[in-house]
């Protein structure tokens, strides 16, 4: 036989009302109701505000803190305003010059029929230009890989590129005593062989083996060697200079301009004006001046502007 399952269900009684009383069940049971919250029986919700806060996971990469701009080179927290806000200004004044309305009575070296103009600006100036010099030297210092205030001294000018309403070209100079001749070397020498848009196929071996079928891979690299990137791509990396000095009146400490405004003569103006009036009433040769250990950009400067190789360098000893 089958086995028969009974299932019986009984009617409970209703519960007496509880809405008068204390709202005890006074059948004995004694078992009390629970009394709702006090915003659900008035038919209000609390609608509390919730704060939040954005967290992040340090997984062990390098920017967890800070992160470094690819472009300017500054380190700043993401998420963080005032660093947002400083980095935006920072950024800004970097790779387009640094924001500048103008002085009373500026000592204006040269004008150009564009308006641009080259000023000068020495240690006695006023506290205010100062300041905005030293604007511009954070830039230049942090660009060229100085200390933190090792490019100034009470002797050094300073020479400011101003176009439209910013500087984006200084130059420091110092007065010096003695520089060293550059001794070319032989990679310089075999610059002018090199060819033009030069196409080389990099003889590296790159098989990919699948069974009996084979993949092979062939590097083409195109580089281009025209005049204007000719001398850095020929940079010979370390400088060599002759041991007996030579005399030097003027030294270019330092050169910048921002990266939106170069290969436009701007670095060579500024030479052309600290020659002219670094020393009162005498205009500077050439041979006269003398480059600070350049960098590689700095030295295609040097060679371009002296037209030679054998450019004149100084180190402080020679200041």
């Amino acid at each position: 036989m089958q086995p028969k399952i009974s299932a019986f269900f009984k009617r409970q009684a209703p519960g007496p009302d509880t809405s008068s009383g204390d709202g005890t069940h006074m059948g004995g049971t004694g078992v009390t109701e629970a009394k709702r919250p006090k915003s659900c029986t008035d038919g209000k919700v609390l609608n509390k505000k919730r704060s939040y806060a954005q967290f992040h996971l340090e997984l062990g990469q390098p920017d967890f803190l800070l992160h470094m701009c690819s472009v300017c080179g500054m380190m700043y927290a993401r998420g963080n305003d005032d660093d947002e806000k400083v980095h935006k200004a920072f950024h800004k004044g970097y790779f387009e010059g640094v924001p500048f309305k103008g002085w009373r009575n500026e000592t204006v070296v040269v004008r150009s029929e564009g308006g641009d103009r080259i000023i000068l600006v020495t240690d006695e100036n006023s506290c205010a230009r100062n300041s905005k010099v030293q604007e511009v030297i954070k830039v230049v210092q942090k660009e060229l890989g100085f200390g933190e205030g090792q490019l100034l001294h009470k002797l050094c000018k300073v020479y400011l590129f101003i176009s439209s309403q910013r500087i984006v070209g200084c130059l420091v100079a110092e007065p010096i005593k003695r520089a060293h001749k550059v001794i070319p070397g032989s990679a310089e020498e075999n610059c002018s062989d090199l060819p033009v848009d030069k196409i080389e196929s990099s003889k590296t071996d790159h098989t990919l083996d699948f069974g009996k079928i084979s993949f092979k891979r062939e590097v083409l690299k195109r580089r281009d060697h025209s005049d204007k990137n000719k001398e850095e791509y020929c940079d010979p990396g370390a400088i060599i200079c002759e041991e007996e000095a030579v005399p030097a009146l003027c030294g270019f400490r330092a050169i910048w301009v921002v990266q939106s405004r170069r290969r436009k003569q701007i670095g060579s103006q500024l030479m052309d004006a600290a020659r002219k009036s670094f020393l009162e009433g005498k205009t500077l040769g050439i041979s006269q001046c003398a480059f600070s250990p350049p960098t590689s950009s700095g030295k295609a400067l040097a060679r371009s502007y002296c037209k030679t190789s054998a450019f004149l360098v100084y180190k402080d000893q020679d200041a």
